[in-house]
């Protein structure tokens, strides 16, 4: 197993700051905020606390939070959604492969059907699915099955891992930790898990690295 260069400052966390995880409602800074591991229900509990929108995902209300502490604005820019132009309905349109991806796409019980009768009824949605949908209005259906298919044909290729949702750090976790220490099991991650998200990181985001399994809980 690998040392990565990072482990000096994973140390000097350790044994020369004394930093224990604050209470998110005493973090008033921006930058401060963004350093901790915070878990959606805190995230939550702190919007709510501060008027803010409590939809879409973990780093989506982080960035309302830290909006508020720097502007004291309750509505966020990132918010503001592109006027959506079409009316097409994708939840009982009939769909063809001509069928036009527009701006008011949705994944739909409808649009599922349609996938499952022209790439096969083993069809689910998934991140990189969902991600091509979003990003290609205005080009056909016919070539979102082609696309799908070149996914579902890069998914057989030996080593081919999915893609990880980013705000699911601990599945990313997961899934380095056991690639790195195949010889240990889910309880071993969790352990780690918890020591490392207890830490700050530069940037808010939680990676595996091999000098991991040198953290210690504060009072060992």
């Amino acid at each position: 197993m690998s040392c990565d260069p990072v482990f000096t400052s994973i140390v000097a966390y350790l044994t020369e700051m004394d930093e224990h995880r604050p209470e998110i409602r005493s973090v008033v800074n921006s930058v401060e905020l963004r350093r901790w591991y915070w878990t959606k229900d805190e995230l939550l509990s702190e919007c709510r606390r501060l008027g803010l929108r409590t939809s879409g995902g973990k780093f989506r209300l982080l960035d309302r939070i830290c909006h508020f502490h720097d502007t004291g604005e309750v509505v966020f820019p990132g918010d503001k959604q592109p006027k959506v132009t079409s009316k097409f309905d994708w939840h009982s349109a009939p769909l063809s492969p001509e069928t036009v991806i527009t701006d008011s796409y949705k994944n739909s019980q409808n649009v599922r059907r349609f996938f499952k009768a022209h790439v096969g009824e083993h069809f689910k949605f998934n991140i990189a699915s969902m991600a091509w949908m979003k990003a290609n209005a205005g080009k056909t259906l016919a070539d979102a099955v082609e696309a799908i298919k070149v996914m579902e044909a890069e998914a057989k290729q030996p080593g081919f891992k999915s893609q990880i949702a980013d705000h699911n750090q601990f599945n990313q976790y997961t899934r380095d930790f056991l690639a790195d220490n195949p010889e240990m099991g889910m309880k071993d991650v969790r352990h780690f898990w918890a020591l490392k998200r207890a830490l700050p990181s530069e940037d808010g985001r939680h990676r595996y690295d091999p000098a991991d399994l040198r953290l210690k809980p504060k009072d060992a």
